[in-house]
């Protein structure tokens, strides 16, 4: 499965919404979509992360695809929305599936993932999709620690991972899985302006990684590159320059074994989940009165 996908994952919600606690520019237009993909591909990179709740990220995706002739080209990952508590499951993940490839223009997805974590529990029904010839493989996105043993069954899994988080370490290496590991800038706070970074333990850490004197970005990158395991780094670009900046990190060497056991000196133990679960922090910040 690996060779199913490129290291470097393009993520594409901010195709559809404005996303991110560092993002300035908000959504790209469809011209500037059209130039990160044609500049992804010529560059290797042929995997792509979307979602139907990612706003028209999907049809954004399938026209520039279409424009640009490079439909059936890409490797995509796409997810199924929360199941409804009523209604068949099978039927609604069927359905999901086949409105996503008629937005995407492809014949076939080639990973399918719960979006939501708790829905891990169908994972046979969307495996039996792949015997249905509408998708390759399929998985779960997983973000929260108490689904950390959910995809032991997965052929894929999506986990956020980076410097500062390392919630789901025991996910990698695991033989016949691949993963796509998202978070890679911790949803850009490890690249955001000190004064920027709301949560104090994150602040000193950073510090501490900045005085080995590697460029934060190439840090947090070629860190995860060097860690063992199938797997994809996925990186959300919101312009043509943030895309040159990561695909120019990709080329360099990963860390070694013994620079990664270096930073981990200093990133361990790892932070609490609520510090760095982008999805936790709306709580972090009603607790210490953040505004």
């Amino acid at each position: 499965m690996a060779e199913m996908f490129s290291k470097v994952m393009l993520g594409t919600v901010q195709f559809g919404m404005k996303y991110g606690v560092a993002n300035t520019t908000g959504k790209p237009s469809g011209e500037a979509v059209r130039e990160i993909l044609k500049e992804a591909f010529d560059n290797g990179v042929t995997a792509l992360d979307t979602a139907p709740e990612y706003g028209d990220s999907e049809e954004v995706i399938g026209r520039a695809l279409r424009e640009l002739g490079l439909t059936g080209k890409f490797r995509i990952v796409t997810k199924i929305p929360r199941l409804p508590k009523e209604g068949d499951p099978e039927v609604f993940i069927r359905d999901s599936l086949r409105g996503s490839l008629k937005r995407l223009g492809v014949e076939v997805i080639d990973g399918a993932l719960f979006h939501q974590e708790a829905d891990g529990i169908h994972l046979p029904l969307l495996k039996k999709m792949c015997a249905e010839g509408l998708i390759r493989c399929a998985g779960i996105s997983l973000n929260t620690e108490a689904f950390r043993d959910a995809g032991e069954e997965a052929d894929c899994l999506q986990i956020p991972c980076s410097l500062l988080d390392h919630r789901f370490d025991r996910c990698f290496g695991k033989a016949g899985r691949h993963c796509f590991v998202r978070g890679a800038y911790l949803q850009g706070m490890l690249l955001m302006p000190e004064e920027g970074i709301f949560i104090p333990e994150i602040r000193e850490r950073r510090r501490k990684l900045e005085a080995l004197g590697m460029p934060m970005a190439e840090l947090a990158l070629r860190y995860l590159f060097g860690k063992p395991g199938s797997k994809s780094i996925l990186t959300g670009v919101e312009n043509l320059a943030q895309l040159r900046e990561n695909l120019r990190i990709s080329r360099m060497a990963p860390l070694s074994a013994e620079e990664v056991a270096e930073i981990d000196k200093i990133v361990f133990p790892p932070l609490e989940e609520l510090l760095v679960s982008p999805w936790m922090w709306k709580k972090y910040k009603e607790i210490h009165h953040i505004s």
